[in-house]
């Protein structure tokens, strides 16, 4: 769960801005919530969230896996924009399974809402039963039940494709969560099958980390990203 001067200051900066109407400055990529993203030239995957860390920096989150510290990162829709970022920090896809974004403030306009997906607060994920929403590059817009908890991450119903990885989990316009995947497998038991598009409900469920520890592992590193609140 969060503190009350995390959700205090993630409203307030919410506030700052009425939902999707930022414009964009010349050459600069409009990223959300989302967005897709390139690492490295050649990884696609989502951005989780944009925002701001303790030092007023402008910083973007995702999926470790999605690549290391030190990877260049461009946007998908906006490739005339170019090197638009740098992965600062990375758990190199174990763990919690995040990557923290430094963004270079002249290249990018950053927004609350990328298509169905609007992102004002954060909260925890609801209780098995609940119903949570993810947002990819890939499967777009999708929304599923959630099965439960396995290894610190909770296992939903939701469309997950690769390059979706990174991608926001909301519960209406709140931060819930980051999609690092698809269940392939439990127990020894396998059952890998792909979602192939989103109104189609028969696939393996998805997984996502809360926010919640991954904010708290930033924090507690103390660099790039530390007191990080959505625009």
């Amino acid at each position: 769960m969060f503190g009350a001067a995390t959700v205090v200051a993630a409203a307030a900066s919410a506030a700052a801005l009425s939902a999707g109407t930022a414009s964009a400055a010349p050459g600069s990529a409009v990223l959300g919530g989302s967005s897709g993203i390139v690492l490295g030239g050649a990884t696609s995957c989502s951005l989780t969230s944009i925002g701001t860390d303790n030092a007023g920096r402008l910083v973007g989150l995702t999926a470790g896996h999605c690549g290391p510290a030190g990877t260049a990162v461009s946007a998908e829709a906006a490739p005339g924009a170019g090197v638009i970022g740098t992965v600062a920090a990375s758990d190199g896809g174990t763990g919690l399974d995040y990557a923290v974004i430094e963004f270079d403030p002249a290249r990018v306009t950053p927004v609350r809402t990328v298509g169905a997906t609007t992102i004002a607060g954060l909260a925890g994920p609801p209780a098995p039963g609940g119903t949570v929403c993810g947002n990819g590059r890939s499967s777009g817009f999708d929304c599923g039940v959630v099965w439960g908890t396995v290894d610190g991450r909770e296992i939903n119903q939701s469309c997950s494709q690769p390059g979706d990885s990174g991608g926001p989990v909301t519960v209406g316009d709140q931060l819930v969560g980051m999609n690092q995947g698809r269940l392939a497998g439990l127990g020894g038991i396998r059952f890998n099958v792909p979602c192939v598009a989103a109104a189609f409900p028969v696939h393996s469920p998805a997984y996502f980390q809360p926010i919640g520890p991954i904010l708290t592992a930033i924090d507690n590193s103390g660099g790039v990203g530390a007191g990080f609140r959505p625009i």
